[in-house]
């Protein structure tokens, strides 16, 4: 089982920047797949980012050139760098990872970007 623990999501301006966090804990060998994803009120959760172990990355286009995905595979942790942020990002943000045999989810923090 992995457990994910986000931080890092606030209130800030459009055009600011905030930088999300997701540490990984529990029993498992190795982490394959790691994401983060978002939800906007009456809207679905929608893939943000993806970066694999080997740190290949995969963005929404709504986000590319403003957002950037890392992790640190000694950690266990994921980034969300998010950079010019819009009105339109604000969601709750939802960290993702996946194993051989599971797929988790964060609690979710919310990111609001006021205009």
């Amino acid at each position: 089982q992995v457990q994910l623990v986000e931080s890092g999501g606030g209130l800030v301006q459009a055009g600011g920047s905030l930088r999300l966090s997701c540490a990984a804990s529990g029993t498992f060998f190795s982490i394959d797949d790691m994401g983060w994803y978002r939800q906007a009120p009456g809207k679905q959760r929608e893939l943000v980012a993806a970066i694999t172990r080997d740190g290949s990355t995969n963005y929404a286009d709504s986000v590319k050139g403003r957002f950037t995905i890392s992790r640190d595979n000694a950690k266990n942790t994921v980034y969300l760098q998010m950079n010019s942020l819009k009105p339109e990002d604000t969601a709750v943000y939802y960290c993702n990872a996946r194993t051989l045999r599971s797929s988790s989810w964060g609690q979710g923090t919310q990111v609001t970007a006021s205009s």
